[in-house]
């Protein structure tokens, strides 16, 4: 291991971003180092409503994250390089002169509405699973690029290439056009048996192939800094590296697992459950059980399910405050904590959750719906999430271990979500195992953990995890109350199974 050393991890999440500076500062002689990071820049993410579409604003991302280099040169760091994570499946589009052609549109925009449908009717929803290993999200690219088939959209006409979320960015920071693994494999257009885009299934969807680049493994250097970007910041032309650039692929990259074989929790606006396997596991049953085969670093495949996370909560707030009603999630987690348990269950995964205009309406109508009393109060309805994503988690990793014929010890919690310690105690009950809850900012950290293997700073993935593993510190949290939890999960079973069963 060098000396110390410094990178600039970039980590934008549905609805907010923020640089990073990780140092790897020595410890007394003989001592390993320890990984320092500092955030020294964050920043709202706020789509915008155009006529009838959702749209990111990438130009006032793009103009953060120039904020987010500036400030880290101003603030007397000298990184090597930078690296950017985000969250999958969005794309732009480039046109032949190298412009960005259109507003990329955001993946609960209502374009897709009806895509699984009619894709799988088209192409085969068996051949669909088998050749992508995805779970069928309606807002994953191959449904946002159909639908704008089916709408005779201009764009794709004058596009020239595709460029998914971090490689837009890189583009307009470098000026070089990639497309990184971990992303190619969220859009369901690629390959996950031969590896490479899925070109037949592209023509019969009406899809140029050339739009394409071929995916480049994390640790790839893109290039450096454009040289008016360098002018425009006052800073030198350092390295972009295509990190595991899906944002979930970067924070499995920091778990601190002591074994190869372990189960983890992204928990954040979303959370991703799943397992790191040598190969995607393609099988009628995770084709039946909803899961997903994503790119990892590495050589590795995840296998995991898109469970809507803490996106339910998040807007309820957001609504409570448009209302005058404001409160911190600090506070909602306490009125949560002193109302009574197990009073009603909703099951996250449920569409009307997807993108509501009144999300607490949505809970109440859930409830009525399946006969259960009301939540009435704020205290009420957060605890009713809390609990209810505690008990899918316990029903997904069932499932999981169910396909992988593996029994996993607990569960490694990272990200954001992991600051609220009542979810990860509700977690832990639920389960009946002990969950280990950190670090928080895990995408970041696995973003660095990438740059630094890309500039030779650390020697490889394992000598990564120890650099994690020592630097952050992790809290057990152990199961209680198992047989109230037990009944719990039968009733939710009982109440989500039956919902399912009348809306497929």
């Amino acid at each position: 291991m060098k000396d110390t050393s410094a990178v600039l991890a970039f980590d934008m999440g549905a609805s907010s971003g923020r640089a990073l500076i990780g140092e790897i500062i020595p410890q007394e002689q003989g001592e390993p180092g320890l990984l320092k990071i500092t955030e020294i820049h964050r920043f709202p993410n706020v789509p915008v409503q155009i006529g009838n579409h959702l749209h990111w604003n990438i130009a006032s991302l793009f103009q953060e994250v120039k904020h987010g280099i500036k400030k880290a040169f101003q603030s007397g760091y000298r990184p090597e390089s930078y690296g950017m994570d985000t969250w999958g499946v969005d794309f732009g589009l480039i046109d032949r002169n190298g412009e960005l052609a259109g507003i990329p549109y955001h993946y609960r925009d209502n374009q897709t509405a009806g895509m699984v449908e009619e894709t799988c009717a088209q192409v085969g929803r068996q051949r669909l699973f088998e050749e992508s290993g995805l779970e069928f999200m309606p807002f994953n690219t191959i449904y946002q690029l159909n639908a704008m088939v089916k709408a005779n959209s201009p764009l794709l006409e004058i596009a020239d290439k595709l460029l998914l979320t971090p490689d837009l960015m890189h583009y307009f920071l470098t000026g070089q056009q990639v497309c990184e693994f971990t992303m190619a494999t969220t859009t369901q257009l690629y390959h996950v048996r031969d590896r490479k885009w899925n070109v037949p299934l592209m023509e019969e969807l009406g899809l140029r192939p050339s739009m394409f680049l071929d995916p480049v493994d994390p640790g790839t250097v893109i290039g450096v800094l454009r040289e008016e970007v360098c002018r425009e910041l006052n800073v030198p032309a350092i390295r972009g590296i295509a990190v595991a650039s899906h944002d979930t692929e970067s924070a499995v990259v920091a778990v601190p697992a002591e074994s190869e074989t372990f189960a983890y929790l992204v928990c954040g606006t979303w959370s991703l459950l799943g397992t790191e396997l040598k190969d995607p596991l393609i099988h009628p049953d995770v084709l039946d059980l909803e899961f997903s085969n994503e790119g990892g670093a590495y050589g590795t495949f995840q296998l995991l399910k898109n469970i809507m996370g803490l996106w339910i909560l998040q807007e309820c707030k957001r609504q409570w405050d448009a209302e005058g009603e404001v409160y911190s999630f600090a506070e909602l987690v306490e009125l949560a904590q002193a109302s009574a348990a197990f009073r009603a269950f909703i099951d996250p995964d449920d569409l009307r959750f997807m993108n509501p205009p009144d999300m607490t309406a949505s809970i109440l109508e859930y409830c009525r719906e399946t006969g259960q009393s009301e939540p009435g109060s704020k205290g009420e309805i957060v605890r009713c999430i809390l609990e209810s994503l505690a008990l899918r988690y316990r029903e997904v990793m069932e499932r999981m271990e169910q396909l992988t014929g593996q029994t996993y010890a607990g569960l490694h919690m990272v990200g954001g979500g992991i600051q609220n310690e009542l979810l990860c105690r509700f977690t832990a009950n639920a389960l009946g195992r002990t969950v280990w809850a950190g670090p928080v900012e895990a995408s970041a950290i696995g973003n660095m953990v990438v740059q630094f293997i890309a500039n030779g700073v650390i020697r490889d993935r394992k000598e990564g995890m120890e650099l994690v593993k020592r630097s952050f510190p992790i809290s057990a949290y152990e199961p209680e109350s198992r047989q109230e939890w037990d009944a719990a999960y039968e009733r939710y079973r009982e109440i989500a199974g039956r919902m399912r069963l009348k809306h497929p």
